[in-house]
């Protein structure tokens, strides 16, 4: 299907997610989750602790099913989806996890290569070089490629992780807390190569993060997800003057009053 331009805004929906429902044993986690995603958009999704958001993310890139509700990619929708249909729609997803998560015993050029020797049928000579440009996309010297997880630092893991997730070219790149364990400066660096990524490649970008820099400088619209539903969602602009008390919790506190003060 195709997906279809909002309504509202007029622009293309890439994502949509209507009264999504997950429980885990008798717990709800989301009760009524709504949500768009447009084309080219960096969306991220914030809440607190255990309010479903990695959750939420897994339903999307369809590691994990929903107990209820609808969710759509490019028009597709997910629930029930087949297996042949869903390998499909993987290989334009790129997934950045929060840890990493590259194969220990694989250099990372093997890592990065990884997606398109099980998706595609080219030689090792050209994923070797398309890995090797998604290397140096990533910020990582040429030198990085030989070398296995355990030698590189965690800002050269996540460059590595999003190298991988973006080599079958994806039209949608999920980050889930993409800067957690950096140091200040290097987060603002992979905030920068994101956009600069985003802009390059035409990317829709799609972030769970606690990271309120990044939430400033890098999103376009923020959704808050409390009590199982959306609570909020719009620029950190309007959302840092929000009475709402889901919202209001993400702008308490003397680091989140001085990032509203240099933004505002």
């Amino acid at each position: 299907m195709t997906p279809m331009p909002d309504a509202g805004s007029g622009r293309e929906v890439v994502i949509s997610l209507r009264g999504v429902r997950t429980l885990f044993g008798e717990r709800v986690i989301h009760d009524g989750v709504d949500l768009d995603v447009y084309r080219g958009e960096v969306l991220a999704l914030v809440g607190g602790s255990g309010s479903g958001k990695s959750t939420l993310l897994r339903e999307m890139i369809m590691l994990h099913t929903p107990d209820g509700g609808s969710i759509r990619l490019f028009g597709t929708e997910l629930v029930g989806i087949d297996e042949p249909n869903a390998d499909a729609l993987r290989c334009r997803l790129g997934v950045l996890f929060q840890q990493g998560a590259l194969f220990s015993a694989l250099t990372v050029l093997e890592n990065v290569g990884l997606p398109l020797r099980e998706h595609t049928e080219l030689d090792d000579a050209m994923i070797d070089s398309l890995a090797s440009i998604k290397i140096a996309q990533a910020g990582l010297p040429p030198a990085a490629a030989g070398l296995y997880p355990s030698e590189l630092s965690g800002g050269m893991t996540k460059r590595a992780a999003l190298a991988r997730a973006m080599v079958l070219e994806p039209e949608i790149l999920f980050l889930d807390e993409p800067t957690s364990g950096l140091d200040p400066t290097s987060a603002g660096l992979f905030d920068q190569l994101i956009l600069k990524l985003k802009d390059l490649l035409g990317l829709t970008v799609l972030m769970v993060t606690h990271d309120l820099d990044s939430l400033w400088d890098v999103a376009d619209r923020v959704a808050v997800l409390g009590d199982g539903r959306i609570q909020g969602i719009d620029s950190m602009r309007a959302l840092s003057n929000s009475t709402q008390p889901h919202i209001r919790e993400y702008f308490e506190g003397p680091r989140a009053r001085g990032t509203r003060e240099r933004k505002c």
